[in-house]
């Protein structure tokens, strides 16, 4: 078609064309005139285009060769020869670019055979649409044998890396099996060593195994003669196993016996426990009824410094509990005659010698501790002269232990103890604790530890009505558990007047007056109580002739012996039923009139010294208790609302 000359223009004709012709030419103009805006590239550019379209066949790729010998190699030159085969059948064949019919010039159309032009463009449209197909179908064919051949070049490279992978692993083997040959070469030789040292070491043996028959053969001589020894020894054994197993069977009985008497002996402890508590129940109601002052006695324990045999002059009669006896050797006044023993007999509600702990002290007053959160005022005093172990009973020791507190802190401890055991039958409780001493008949706030001089403390009335007294300016401090209240004593034995005397190195040279306000309160019941518990650690009697006091310590001794002198009016007049009882005479009496002399319960200890050379005052104590406790001062009433 390149080569065809132009035709020249041809004029149309003038003849007349039909109507149906014009629209047939017409039609036929219009599709010509379309055919090159669809195919819009000259068919050489179909061709090129369809020419680069052509799949490139990836070039064969070098595969390195295995490090392997045999039919491994022989396997890969044959997968060689078959890549190369099919590379070789999948290079395209080159095909004419044009039909047979437009290589040679044809025949010439006329210029106004639009319709013979048509169909030529349709059959060249016809041809090239042919090419278009077998080209695409040779492109899928391509395609097809390239995917194949990339699979094929896959499975060799892994098969590669296969036979790589067991070239190494043989190598390794390889590796392994020589460090095992020469590990195995230096055990033969180390086998070797070991067999030249065991034959010279056999041979040591064998002239050591001579001289070892010589000593076994003595050694069964010696075996034979205690063999006969083993014998006699069993035979002795059968009889000791025989009384063995008679022993066993009575220690057995016996055993069997003593757990009985056990269980009997707790059985009994345990009623003889209840027993006492009923006792010292009914003592109490006894008591009560009656309104007497109850008073113990205790002898305090002889120290260390102090001779043993100090306290022969005292008697315990274990007919009665409740008795002391005081016995003293009195000279003669003729000359050499022996004189006469003399006997004081004492009888008080409770004895306590001086092998009775604390603990044994406390439970007898428990009871009378336990009323005062029932509502009743409750007083406990010690008296007795210096040195009798009065602030030991009250207070304890310096350090102080379960052991060895005294009577303030183990009723502190009941009173918290008991309150929160009520809590759950609806009592409710508040305490107000104050502590403070009365020295030289002044009063003095021992929870202060600088005192303020300007202040004046003073015994008043709560209330023109009420006989109850107060202490002005005094700190009340409210106290919730018994650690608040340890504190508070610790502070009070710091602040506390002592001093040196020639009867005791260290005494109390004030009455000591610690008070506990309980404020109770039942809401399911609407009740309420008050009470006060006092504890009293009176200061000890002196006399004169033997303290040895002067300046400021006879004055202090003075002071503590008029105040003691009137407690002891106090009680004469209470014994009396005087109508005028002289409270007012001392601060202490003035204090604790409310106890002495009211609805309150209250008891007294007597302490004593176990030294004989203390006779005389021992004695005035115990006369002294002995009229205290028969002052009655009525039947205790509590403090309810």
């Amino acid at each position: 078609m390149d080569n065809q000359k132009p035709q020249p223009s041809m004029k149309m004709s003038r003849l007349p064309v039909p109507p149906s012709r014009k629209r047939a030419l017409s039609d036929e103009n219009q599709e010509l005139a379309a055919a090159p805006k669809r195919l819009k590239v000259s068919p050489v550019r179909v061709a090129a285009s369809i020419a680069t379209s052509r799949p490139r066949v990836a070039p064969a790729v070098a595969l390195p060769k295995p490090q392997v010998i045999g039919r491994q190699s022989l396997q890969v030159m044959q997968t060689r020869n078959r890549m190369n085969t099919t590379a070789a059948s999948t290079k395209p064949k080159v095909t004419a670019a044009a039909p047979a019919a437009t290589s040679a010039p044809g025949k010439k159309r006329a210029a106004w055979d639009l319709k013979g032009q048509v169909t030529d463009m349709k059959d060249k449209v016809s041809y090239y649409k042919g090419q278009v197909q077998s080209l695409s179908e040779e492109k899928a064919r391509l395609q097809s044998t390239t995917g194949q051949l990339q699979a094929q070049m896959q499975d060799l490279s892994q098969r590669n890396e296969d036979l790589s992978q067991q070239n190494e692993d043989l190598s390794r083997q390889l590796h392994s099996m020589e460090t095992k040959l020469l590990s195995e070469q230096r055990k033969l030789l180390d086998s070797e060593r070991e067999v030249q040292r065991l034959t010279a070491l056999s041979q040591k043996q064998e002239s050591e195994l001579v001289a070892e028959k010589s000593l076994v053969q003595e050694l069964r001589t010696t075996g034979d003669s205690m063999a006969q020894q083993l014998k006699d020894k069993e035979g002795r054994l059968i009889c000791l196993e025989d009384e063995k197993s008679r022993l066993q069977t009575i220690v057995s009985e016996k055993s069997e016996e003593i757990i009985d008497l056990k269980e009997r002996i707790t059985q009994q402890d345990t009623q003889i426990y209840n027993l006492e508590t009923e006792r010292r129940r009914l003592h109490n109601t006894v008591q009560e009824l009656k309104g007497n002052i109850r008073v113990f006695c205790r002898v305090r324990p002889t120290l260390p410094t102090e001779k043993a045999s100090s306290a022969g002059h005292i008697v315990f009669p274990p007919s009665d509990e409740k008795a002391i006896v005081l016995t003293k050797m009195e000279e003669s006044h003729v000359g050499r005659d022996k004189g006469q023993t003399v006997k004081y007999d004492f009888n008080f509600d409770c004895i306590f010698s001086p092998a009775a702990s604390q603990a044994d002290v406390f439970e007898e007053i428990s009871l009378l501790v336990q009323s005062a959160l029932d509502g009743y005022p409750v007083c406990i005093f010690a008296y007795g002269q210096t040195g009798s172990g009065k602030t030991y009973t009250m207070e304890g020791p310096e350090h102080l232990s379960m052991d060895t507190m005294g009577m303030i802190p183990r009723a502190i401890r009941q009173i918290f103890a008991s309150a929160d055991e009520l809590k759950c039958k609806g009592w409710q409780y508040k305490f107000t604790a104050s502590f403070l001493e009365i020295y030289n008949e002044t009063l003095r706030d021992l929870l202060i530890n600088r005192p303020d001089k300007k202040l004046e403390y003073d015994i008043r009335k709560v209330s023109s009505s009420s006989n109850d007294v107060h202490v002005t300016n005094l700190r009340y401090v409210e106290v919730s558990s018994v650690e608040e209240v340890h504190e508070l004593l610790r502070t009070a034995k710091t602040n506390r007047s002592v001093a040196k005397t020639a009867l005791n190195d260290r005494s109390s040279r004030s009455h000591s007056v610690f008070q506990l306000k309980i404020e109770g309160e039942n809401s399911i019941r609407d009740v309420r109580t008050s009470s006060v518990l006092s504890l009293i650690d009176l200061a000890g009697s002196e006399r004169l002739d033997r303290s040895l006091s002067t300046g400021d310590r006879l004055k202090e001794t003075q002071s503590i012996n008029t105040s003691l002198s009137t407690l002891g009016m106090v009680i004469t007049s209470l014994c009396n039923k005087d109508s005028h009882i002289p409270y007012r005479n001392s601060k202490l009496t003035y204090l604790l009139q409310n106890s002495l002399g009211g609805n309150s319960k209250v008891l007294m200890f007597v302490n004593i010294s176990p030294l004989e050379e203390n006779f005389a005052e021992s004695v005035n104590s115990l006369r002294f208790a002995s009229k205290v406790n028969e002052c009655v001062i009525g039947t205790a009433r509590a403090n309810r609302k």
